[in-house]
Formats: C-alpha cells, sequence, structure tokens
C-alpha cells in the first residue's frame, strides 16, 4: 500500500467517474458543439451565477487567459508574493501579457484590502498601471491558508473604487468553502473572473475552468485558441469536470479534517520545528536543523509514503480523495513511532 501525498493532483478517475465520461456525447468543442463541454460550462457558470465559462487544459492556463485577458502591455498585476501567479506559473504575466508585477508581503499567502489600496500606483509615465489584483484561494504556498468571504468584499471595494479587475485563483476554492460555508454565488459576485480547477481534490483527471460575464469569456476563447488550448472531442474528461462538481465537493471536508489531524501530530514530533497552520488540505511542516528533505522523504519511503520538499527546509503533505483511513492510521503511526530525530542520526 503506498500513500501519495505529493498532491491531490495524482488523484486518480473513481469507476462512477469512468463510467459517467465513457457515456459522455461529444464534438469538436473548438467549433462549441461538444454537449459534454458546453454542459460543464453552463453549470458552472450558473453554479457561481456568472453568464459563461470556457474550459481549459490547466489552471495556469486559466490564470493566464484570465490575466492576458484583463490588461494590456505596460499594465500591472498586484498578488501576494506566495501567489501560484508569481510563483509557480513560470513567468507567465510578463510572457504572455507583457506586464509587471507588484508583490505584497501578506500573511500564509494572504493580502488585504489595506495592503492593496496601499499597493496601487499613481498615474505617473514612469510607473505601470495598476490594472489587476489576483489572491489564491485556498493558499497552496501558505500551507492551505483560507479567505472569509468578508475579507474578499473587502479588496473588492477597493479594486472597484480604484478600477481595478479582481481575479480569484480558486484552484482549491472547494476545500475552503466546505469549511467557510459560503455560497459559490457570493464568491461570484465578489470576482470579476474565477478559476477553478478540477483535477486536485475534485478528483477529475484533467481541466479547469475560467468563469466570468459573456464579453470576457468571449474575449478569453481566443486567448486560449491562440495558447494552444483549444481541444477537440474534450467531452469524454469534461464530462468527469461535471461528475467532480455534482458528487465531490462536500466531501473535501474529509480531507481538510484529515489533514488537520496529521498536522496535530507534526507540532509534537521532535524532528519538526514548525507547522504552518493547517486550514484545509495542505500540510506545510519546516524539519529541525539537522534533518534535511530528501533525508526526510527517504525515511518516509521505507515506508511506501510520498511526500514532496517544499522548500530548503520544508515538507509538503497533501490529503485527497486517493488517501482512505487506513493510509492516514498507518501515516500517524510512521509519524509517531517510526520517525524520531534519533532516527536521522550517522
Amino acid at each position: 500500500m503506498t500513500i501519495n501525498l505529493i498532491s491531490d493532483t495524482v488523484t486518480k478517475p473513481s469507476e462512477e467517474m469512468l463510467a459517467f465520461m465513457m457515456k459522455a456525447e461529444v464534438g469538436d468543442d473548438v467549433f462549441r458543439e461538444d454537449p459534454a463541454v458546453n454542459e460543464l460550462e453552463a453549470y458552472a457558470a450558473a453554479l457561481f451565477g456568472k453568464e459563461a465559462a470556457l474550459y481549459c487544459p490547466s489552471g495556469t492556463m486559466t490564470n493566464q487567459i484570465a490575466i492576458k485577458t484583463h490588461t494590456q502591455p505596460l499594465d500591472e498585476l498586484i498578488c501576494e508574493i506566495d501567489s501560484h501567479v508569481y510563483q509557480y506559473e513560470n513567468g507567465g504575466y510578463a510572457y504572455n501579457s507583457g506586464i509587471a508585477v507588484n508583490l505584497i508581503q501578506g500573511e500564509y499567502g494572504k493580502l488585504n484590502a489595506a495592503q492593496v489600496e496601499e499597493a496601487i500606483r499613481p498615474d505617473y509615465d514612469w510607473l505601470p498601471n495598476s490594472k489587476i489584483v489576483v489572491v489564491e484561494n485556498t493558499c497552496n504556498k501558505g500551507g492551505g491558508s483560507i479567505y472569509q468571504l468578508e475579507e474578499l468584499k473587502a479588496i473588492g471595494k477597493v479594486c472597484k473604487e480604484n478600477e481595478l479587475k479582481f481575479h480569484l485563483d480558486g484552484a482549491r476554492l472547494f476545500n475552503a468553502l466546505v469549511e467557510t460555508a459560503e455560497s459559490t454565488e457570493a464568491i461570484g459576485s465578489t470576482f470579476d473572473s474565477i478559476s477553478i480547477c478540477l483535477s486536485k481534490g475534485l478528483g477529475a483527471p484533467v481541466g479547469s475552468l475560467l468563469i466570468g460575464n459573456n464579453a470576457f469569456i468571449k474575449r478569453a476563447r481566443k486567448f486560449r485558441k491562440a495558447m494552444g488550448g483549444g481541444m477537440r472531442q474534450a467531452g469524454f474528461i469534461a464530462a468527469a469536470g461535471l461528475y467532480a462538481l455534482k458528487n465531490n465537493i462536500d466531501r473535501l471536508k474529509l480531507d481538510n479534517d484529515r489533514a488537520k489531524e496529521i498536522g496535530l501530530v507534526l507540532e509534537k514530533a521532535d524532528y519538526v520545528k514548525a507547522v504552518k497552520p493547517v486550514k484545509s488540505n495542505i500540510i506545510i511542516f519546516d524539519l529541525v536543523e539537522g534533518i534535511h528533505p530528501p533525508q526526510f522523504l527517504e525515511k518516509l519511503s521505507e515506508f511506501k509514503i510520498k511526500a514532496s520538499a517544499f522548500g530548503p527546509r520544508s515538507i509538503r503533505f497533501v490529503t485527497h480523495l486517493d488517501v482512505n483511513q487506513e493510509m492516514i492510521k498507518k501515516l500517524l503511526e510512521v509519524l509517531t513511532t517510526e520517525i524520531s530525530y534519533d532516527s536521522f542520526r550517522p
């Protein structure tokens, strides 16, 4: 039994999801003639109270399309320094959109309204135009941190008052919503555009959605094509996303609860220096001096446990639907009885 905690992207379709996929009616999505893709897009848009959605291969693509659609060269993106759009999208804001980035040092990947207001550039010839604010909920590098709706609304108010676009990188948004019990409609009314990922905790094999109004999605569709994201008979994988949205949201609370349980155990371990607050399905912890991530991962591998290094001293675990209670029990046993500071001594 291998316990794969590298990421929630490693999830595989369930038998029920696979059966649903194979029954999909498909067509050519570039011509907007794939019924399954059309149904997924309509369902997602309605879920957030928006007019339209666009199915794409990845969350990086949906984020980059959103930035491209909302901006023009010499504009600027405002985000927290740990945001995915800055840390893990290969500088795409510059490469795809020709814009600058204005980084804010927040807390656990979150920024607040006052910081956004302070970051907005004055209208000088020698400065880029502040144009878009991007927040990530939950924030991966922040340890799965969660924004409350009132925090987001406050940032949205600043954006509206200053004519800035407001985009949500909601790759793991539903992990947040099962904790806060806030509605998707409330989230939809707060943002100009939203990206959600279907291939993480929701369990679909591939795909993300970009959600917004009709004019925004019409323009975004051109950029998707230019980026090579126009797929043909995509309905088979789109059907997996539809199944995920209809069946796999509520169970994300279980992943979050299991992550919190793991976090509590790690806080007591003598080989752990600190654990970031565990709010959703991500656990990030720092190792004490003398233990390095490759050593720790090698020790885990002895027990068929996979995880990832997340910095020079950090390890990340991510819970998901393919990590069951039996696996959690084994993991906790290993972390408490099989691994200690002494086990890393020469």
